[in-house]
């Protein structure tokens, strides 16, 4: 297991260009199975999750190849298996979406509860009753969830609440289900916008993505694509705030304002300077940063993916700083490793309430999930002395090379290997 060492104290400056979003990379890649056509993808992030849905794909018999870095070519032509690898499934939640497409497609799906960052209850019930409306049966085999169906029919839904996988597994579905699928309550994240953009590039006939009401029109099927995926506005974001946490700058050369307007105010708010046009955001420390309060809440509200990387922001701002966690419940848990760091962080519930500006010291820490990973580097950076960062697999999972990334912004970081 590597580890990360990291000597604070350097400020970050330079440019960045951001790389597809793993968000919308997942669905994506599990979208090519709703044709036997190759699918050629762009902008693909070279991340662990990545890597680990394209093992799910070729266990089920897709051929799946790298075309240099950051290109991936799908063809799913020899599917011989309807059934999820169970070892792979639990590693990441993600596993679940091939569910929609293989039962679109095939008319079977067979996957365990799918695993992942433990930040609290993850159900994938949205998912399911949404199969079940459709006309699939569901039963319960050994642990996993066996669906079936001849062609699915379309019908009209109201999620529980706006999952992006649910709508994501959904309209995949949908896609190749008779008549029409309305999904209300829908998830308006971006990443199911360019999911909605990549299927209507195979022929698909959706309309809405990125409202709160879908409605898919089905076709009989569907055809290859070349399609390039969106950056990454957490990898973004997430650089953002490592410039402003060590006092520096950085310009982040993607098309990113349009999805950061939440991170954006609460950034000018702090005191940060950000300049944002169509094709760069840059943001710069000021004078001094103020307290804020954060409240997360689905797209386009702050996002619970930057709730982390803020809540090492805001130990060296001025004052009382309050986080609503409202998501996911046990997503405050890195409080106790940026306690051990020296952060004044008291938790309570779901509120997490930090006291600042408060001197940060090198310590041991882990990674406890993708994103509380990205929050100990943070704290780190801007920390006296070595950190050292274990569990960084999580960091790996959502971060391609981001260690080699601050690097060449100035950082004092490096990784060392199990075996050193």
């Amino acid at each position: 297991m590597d580890r990360l060492i990291i000597e604070g104290g350097r400020r970050l400056e330079g440019e960045i260009r951001v790389k597809g979003a793993k968000n919308a990379a997942l669905p994506i890649i599990a979208a090519a199975l709703l044709t036997s056509e190759e699918c050629f993808l762009e902008n693909v992030p070279r991340i662990e999750d990545v890597k680990l849905m394209t093992e799910v794909l070729r266990r089920l018999g897709v051929s799946v190849t790298w075309e240099g870095d950051h290109s991936l070519l799908i063809r799913a032509d020899a599917v011989r298996s309807f059934h999820v690898d169970d070892e792979l499934a639990t590693r990441f939640r993600a596993s679940f979406l091939v569910v929609g497409p293989l039962l679109a497609r095939f008319g079977e799906a067979r996957a365990p509860h799918p695993g992942g960052c433990a930040i609290g209850t993850r159900p994938v019930s949205v998912d399911l009753k949404g199969f079940q409306m459709m006309d699939a049966s569901l039963q319960q085999l050994n642990g996993d969830y066996v669906i079936q169906s001849g062609r699915l029919s379309g019908h009209r839904m109201t999620l529980d609440y706006p999952s992006h996988t649910g709508t994501e597994n959904l309209m995949m579905a949908a896609c190749l289900a008779s008549g029409t699928t309305i999904i209300e309550n829908a998830s308006v994240e971006p990443e199911v916008v360019d999911l909605a953009n990549m299927l209507n590039a195979m022929g698909a006939r959706i309309s809405g993505a990125g409202t709160g009401i879908i409605q898919i029109e089905g076709v009989k099927r569907l055809h290859g694509v070349a399609y390039h995926i969106m950056p990454d506005r957490l990898e973004g974001g997430t650089f953002a705030l490592a410039a402003l946490i060590t006092g520096g700058k950085i310009v982040l050369r993607s098309r990113l304002a349009q999805y950061l307007g939440a991170l954006t105010s609460k950034l000018l708010e702090l005191g940060a300077v950000v300049n944002a046009d169509k094709d760069s955001y840059a943001v710069a420390a000021g004078s001094g940063f103020s307290a804020v309060d954060i409240r997360t809440f689905p797209y386009p509200g702050f996002p619970t993916d930057l709730q982390a990387p803020i809540g090492s922001l805001l130990t060296q701002a001025n004052g009382e700083s309050l986080i609503h966690e409202t998501m996911y419940d046990d997503r405050l848990a890195y409080a106790q490793e940026l306690r051990k760091m020296g952060a004044h962080i008291r938790v309570k519930g779901q509120t997490a309430v930090i006291q600042g500006p408060t001197p940060l010291k090198g310590a041991p820490v882990q990674a406890l999930d993708i994103r509380s990973g990205a929050a100990v580097v943070l704290a780190g950076l801007a920390a006296e002395g070595t950190t050292e960062i274990e569990n960084v697999r999580y960091i790996d999972r959502g971060y391609e090379r981001l260690d080699s990334k601050l690097q060449s912004l100035g950082a004092a970081i490096r990784r060392v290997s199990a075996e050193d």
